[in-house]
């Protein structure tokens, strides 16, 4: 028998990340090649995998001066959540334009199908966080373009279901 005292646990990696040690591509979409341009000015992080978050996503995302977040879409299972960091985005939806500052936030539930993207049209890069959920069998819907994602196939589609 030792009379050494057993080693000490090693305490786990605490839970933090410094966003700035997180690879980004700018404009990096799945997107068919008609539809990638409009991202073309996005940096986007996500946060919330190298932390070991599965059950939602989070993501650090710039837009450049005229800049997109994504082509207008809602979808049919995913809520989703922003907000403004620094900077001043459009927020369009089916009801029209509205500014978003810094501070400011939005939400979309999940089965309104309320088309929504966020547009950089300042002369100064925009920050926010994404947020939204993994939900399962989610659909994204296009009301501006012939297109359409499974989330159970992970394709995107045009509207009648024929591959891109």
């Amino acid at each position: 028998m030792s009379d050494k005292p057993p080693a000490p646990a090693i305490p786990p990696e605490p839970p933090v990340l410094d966003p700035a040690a997180v690879g980004a591509k700018l404009g990096a979409t799945d997107y068919p090649e008609p539809f990638r341009a409009a991202v073309a000015g996005r940096l986007r992080k996500r946060l919330g995998n190298p932390l070991g978050i599965t059950n939602f996503g989070v993501n650090l995302t710039r837009l450049e001066p005229g800049a997109a977040s994504a082509l207008r879409h809602w979808h049919t299972r995913q809520d989703e959540f922003v907000y403004v960091l620094d900077g001043e985005l459009t927020l369009v939806t089916d009801a029209g334009e509205t500014i978003l500052r810094s501070g400011m936030c939005a939400g979309f539930p999940a089965g309104r199908p309320d088309g929504h993207q966020l547009v950089n049209r300042s002369h100064e890069p925009a920050t926010y966080l994404e947020v939204g959920d993994r939900s399962a069998g989610d659909e994204a819907h296009y009301p501006d373009e012939d297109l359409r994602y499974d989330g159970a196939t992970d394709l995107f589609t045009h509207g009648d279901g024929t591959p891109w």
